[in-house]
Formats: structure tokens, sequence, C-alpha cells
């Protein structure tokens, strides 16, 4: 089937849809120059700054997305810009190398050998299967199934990769809120440790730098009452179960945590919720930052 190449105005409200078929393997900024080299680069761009270009289900912005041989380019194509809607999660930014979401409590990160649900991975990989059946998803880092917040997958092998190996010098800023168990009088602080695993697969912390990863964890009170505390945490390095074994240590465990000794749980979850998550882009090197609000229901834990 031939798809009609009309004449593109770039009034919002008049354009009508106009699909073209890729031929060969290009960037996106490239092959509309192409297909309409009666409008100028700057009006192009101003196609994609109004969310007026889609390849296949996926509305762009992205001058430089890459094109695949058969992909279909659509041209406000409106229908297409309500984002893909999960059960436990949402797509926060997506482009052609990465895709952050936002974890519900209860999902997990991956399956593991005895759990096999849906996963956050699971759910990413049929998504980005409707795009290319042969498309797949790679696991940076996790989050616990308890805790809720950002986190962030590739879309290649490569690009994990350099994500994981310069991690430390890639990641710009993780940061947490926490609710804990307990008065927090010390406005802010840190704790550093070595952290190890027992046969039991639970993370205990060690003072002796042979016996275990470093851990370090900077923490600040955001707001307290006479059984709780709100805590700002951010991470200087990314160990298991890293916040939920310091706030162990200084005595306030999270909430919800029965694993490092809470024994209440006021807000229904695991009192631990990734918030912000910056860093610079494994491929553009653009510094990106995400941050989403402190859930509603840790501040009304805190009365």
């Amino acid at each position: 089937m031939k798809y009609p190449q009309k004449k593109i105005g770039f009034n919002p409200t008049k354009l009508k849809e106009v699909a073209v078929k890729v031929s060969e393997t290009t960037e996106l900024m490239k092959f509309l120059i192409e297909k309409f080299p009666e409008k100028s680069r700057t009006a192009i761009k101003s196609m994609l700054a109004h969310k007026q270009v889609t390849v296949g289900d996926l509305v762009t912005t992205q001058f430089d997305f890459p094109l695949k041989r058969g992909q279909m380019v659509f041209l406000n194509k409106k229908k297409s810009e309500e984002k893909p809607r999960f059960r436990g999660m949402r797509i926060v930014h997506e482009d052609a190398d990465l895709i952050v979401i936002e974890k519900g409590s209860g999902l997990l990160s991956i399956a593991t050998d005895k759990e096999k649900v849906k996963t956050a991975y699971s759910m990413l990989s049929e998504y980005v299967k409707r795009f290319d059946p042969k498309n797949l998803i790679f696991i940076v880092h996790r989050l616990d199934r308890d805790t809720s917040g950002l986190m962030m997958f590739a879309k290649s092998k490569k690009v994990q990769e350099a994500l994981q190996k310069d991690w430390n010098e890639s990641i710009i800023e993780r940061s947490y809120v926490v609710v804990v168990e307990g008065v927090v009088e010390k406005a802010e602080g840190t704790v550093t440790s070595w952290l190890k695993e027992n046969k039991a697969l639970v993370m205990y912390s060690s003072q002796n730098p042979e016996d275990g990863q470093k851990a370090v964890t900077h923490y600040k009170v955001l707001k307290t009452d006479k059984q709780f505390s709100l805590l700002e945490v951010k991470l200087e390095t990314g160990r298991k179960n890293q916040i939920r074994v310091h706030m162990k240590d200084l005595g306030f465990p999270v909430t919800g945590d029965k694993k490092y000794g809470a024994k209440l749980n006021p807000i229904g979850q695991m009192g631990l919720h990734a918030r912000v998550l910056a860093f610079k882009h494994p491929v553009t090197g653009r510094m990106l930052r995400f941050d989403t609000p402190i859930p509603g229901k840790f501040l009304k834990a805190i009365r």
C-alpha cells in the first residue's frame, strides 16, 4: 500500500494525519527533511516540539530518534499521544535508549526463581515489542518489591553495560523519602558501613572494611511527630537493602519493614519511595533529572 505524502501546515488545529513508511535505517529528522523538502528544519522541529510526530505507536519529540526499515511515521496522530497504562507503574520518560518508570509498591522489578508474576520488566518487554517483535528491555538497577518510586531500564545491552559500568559517574543523584519508626532528633547525618549478606539472605552491617561492600547513606529530617519521622535520604553508594539496613543501624527502622525490625505499618506499605533520579544520558551525554511528589500517605503518617 502506498501512503500519500501531503503538504503539511503547522497549525495543530488544521493538520490531517499523514503516514509515511520508512524504507531504510535513518534518523527521524533526516527522514522528515527528505520526505518534506518544502518545509524548513525549524518548521519540522516545531512539529516535534508540539508532539505531532509518531513512530509506530510512540509519540516522540527526539530529532535523532532512530528509525528502522518498515516502521511507519505518522504526522499529527493525536490518538497515539495517550500514554500507555500499566497496572502498578507508569512511564515517566522514554527515548531511543532507555525508559524511566515510577514503580508502585508491591510490584517486582524482575521475576525471581520463586516468583514469576507480572513484573515491571515483563510489562515493559511486552510494551517495546509492540513496535518491533525483536525489541528487548534490559534491567539497569532494582527497587525492592515493597519500595515505590523511580527506576530505569535500558533498551539495549550496550546501554545497560555503559550505565552499570560507570554507575557512580553517571548517576548524579538518587534520593528517597522514608518514613521511619521513632523520633530522629539529629537533623541530618551520614551512616557508613560495609554490607554483607548472610545465609538467610539478610543484609547486615560491619565496620570492617574487609567484610563486605562499602555503603554510605546521607539523611535529613523533613518532619517528625511523636511516633514517626519523615526523612530525605541520598545514596552515595547503591547496595542491596542499603537504606533499610542503615535505618535499622540508627535505631529507626523503615515502617512496614519487618525484615529489618519494624513493628508498625501506618501507611499499608513499606515507607520507602525513590523520589529523585538524576543521571548523565549514556548516549547523548545530556543531564536528565526526574522527580516525583512525596506520596500523600507518607505525609499523612506524620501528624
